[in-house]
């Protein structure tokens, strides 16, 4: 049996989504997920808290940094949404005056959800390593884990895995020290 040819997916397919969703498009594809559940927001609303005020502010740490949350990313025909994205300030000196950024971050760190898990360690990886993104985190608040990945060639490679309520010191923001518990908290 043939597949019925179906048209790529668009912006305007996105744009036409309801607001209580998140709308992404990887290989001309249109995934929908919905909201973040507890956890997941939890987890990465206290990443953003603990990184911002040293990488992005410059207090207690190097500054340097770009953090944003949710960023919606246009890489060629891909839009992506990671939880988290950072760009460093010698890359993007200014936050533009944009709806969507079609440079590159350095960092993103997806959050990973039942729903989203496949695609963010799937499609979405294979776009991250193509666009050149140099670190990549996946934290999943259900099993309280983090894995570190860095650029190596044209795949990710695993750096580390941190687990629980450890410390821990993770490029490219190893500067600090993580405290791991603080993602896990309720």
């Amino acid at each position: 049996m043939v597949k019925p040819v179906t048209k790529p997916a668009t912006y305007e397919d996105i744009l036409a989504l309801p607001e209580h969703v998140v709308g992404e498009i990887v290989d001309d594809e249109l995934f929908v997920s919905p909201r973040p559940a507890s956890p997941h927001a939890l987890a990465s609303s206290a990443l953003g808290e603990e990184l911002g005020p040293p990488f992005k502010r410059g207090r207690g740490g190097p500054g340097g940094w770009i953090i944003l949350d949710e960023p919606e990313l246009h890489l060629r025909r891909d839009i992506l949404v990671p939880d988290l994205a950072g760009w460093r300030r010698d890359r993007m000196p200014e936050v533009p005056n944009v709806a969507f950024f079609t440079l590159a971050p350095d960092w993103a760190c997806e959050v990973l959800s039942p729903s989203t898990a496949r695609l963010d360690r799937g499609k979405k990886l294979a776009v991250y390593a193509r666009e050149r993104v140099a670190n990549l985190w996946f934290i999943d608040p259900l099993a309280r884990t983090l894995e570190i990945l860095r650029l190596d060639g044209d795949t990710f490679r695993i750096i580390q895995v941190a687990e629980g309520d450890g410390k821990v010191r993770a490029e490219p923001f190893d500067a600090i020290e993580l405290d791991l518990s603080i993602l896990w908290a309720r």
